[in-house]
């Protein structure tokens, strides 16, 4: 096991040194600072653990019984609750009352370590509670999601299981204990870095899902019929899809709507978010000029169509089509 152990610490350190500094704490969506900073302490945190288990398994230095371990054990799950609260809540102010969240800091200095470390892993099954019930909120936007839902089962399944690793802590070796969890952060990395990358646009979706879900109609005196043939007409007509700075707003702002109206609008007629909605109409457009311009490279066809960066093109189209888009054309050629 130590030597699963290490390299899948290798891989949680280079992944959340590449989390850090890539896209996932600098979307282009807005977003607010408290959420921000909870995502950089949440993967820094995982990755400090995972620095001290690598000490220890190397027998180098024994941080595991220190008051450092317990701080970082104890600041996960407030990390994430803080981090994914804006993405899987539609109303995302805070309160007096979330001040309760740092109190559990003041636990990990008190409590002897054979309380404390259990008492870490309890907490964050309370926080795994309250991401499941969020979850099982949002089960009306299901039918959005498909290979997505799959993913983030993993990352649940891996959570549960850090859950009950803490809860049989006692009953194991404690190299056996430090290697498991080792593994099982790796494994989340993992799964996070792939999920990334075979579903870039998932923060984005899942943000308009939970708007869908807690929003209040805004098309009660609006014309769907006409707006949608509007619509349709700028896709199809005008191509409005293949310029790379589109946004819920600059279209809403074609359509005469609000963004509002116009992420309402998507949800309810095509099932889907506006991000989803551009890169199926993107992807559309890209397949006949894959089979009409057999000569054209493929990065010039995901130029043409709007995508931003090749990789963003190719991780589209794997995602809509289910194939990279040479195998499509390859595949499809007269």
């Amino acid at each position: 096991m130590s030597i699963a152990a290490l390299l899948f610490i290798g891989f949680s350190l280079g992944a959340a040194l590449l989390l850090l500094v890539g896209n996932i704490l600098q979307a282009r969506e807005p977003t607010r600072f408290t959420s921000k900073l909870a995502g950089f302490l949440l993967i820094a945190g995982l990755a400090g653990i995972q620095s001290l288990h690598l000490g220890y398994l190397l027998n180098r230095y024994d941080q595991v019984h220190s008051a450092l371990y317990l701080f970082l054990l104890y600041g996960i799950a407030p990390s994430f609750y803080f981090y994914s609260r804006q993405l899987l809540r539609a109303e995302s102010s805070y309160s007096r009352r979330d001040i309760l969240h740092v109190l559990p800091f003041a636990l990990c200095l008190i409590l002897p370590y054979r309380l404390a470390l259990p008492g870490a892993f309890f907490l964050g099954g309370g926080y795994l509670l309250w991401l499941a019930k969020t979850v099982y909120a949002l089960r009306g936007q299901r039918q959005r999601f498909h290979w997505e839902l799959l993913a983030l089962g993993v990352l649940f399944a891996i959570a549960v299981a850090v859950l009950v690793l803490g809860f049989i802590w006692p009953l194991l070796d404690e190299t056996d204990f430090i290697g498991a969890y080792s593994i099982l952060i790796g494994m989340a990395f993992f799964a996070v870095a792939l999920t990334l990358l075979r579903f870039p646009g998932i923060a984005a979706d899942v943000s308009e899902a939970v708007q869908a879900t807690y929003a209040e109609s805004t098309l009660k005196n609006i014309d769907k019929p006409a707006v949608l043939a509007k619509l349709d007409a700028l896709m199809t007509q005008d191509k409005l899809y293949a310029l790379e700075t589109l946004n819920l707003g600059l279209l809403a702002e074609q359509l005469e709507l609000s963004q509002h109206q116009l992420s309402e609008l998507i949800n309810t007629e095509f099932q889907q978010g506006f991000s989803r909605y551009i890169r199926e109409q993107r992807i559309s457009a890209a397949k006949k000029l894959l089979l009409a311009e057999p000569n054209a490279s493929v990065l010039s066809i995901g130029l043409t169509v709007g995508f931003s960066t090749q990789s963003n093109f190719y991780a589209a189209f794997r995602d809509i089509v289910g194939v990279a888009p040479g195998q499509y054309r390859k595949t499809h050629a007269g």
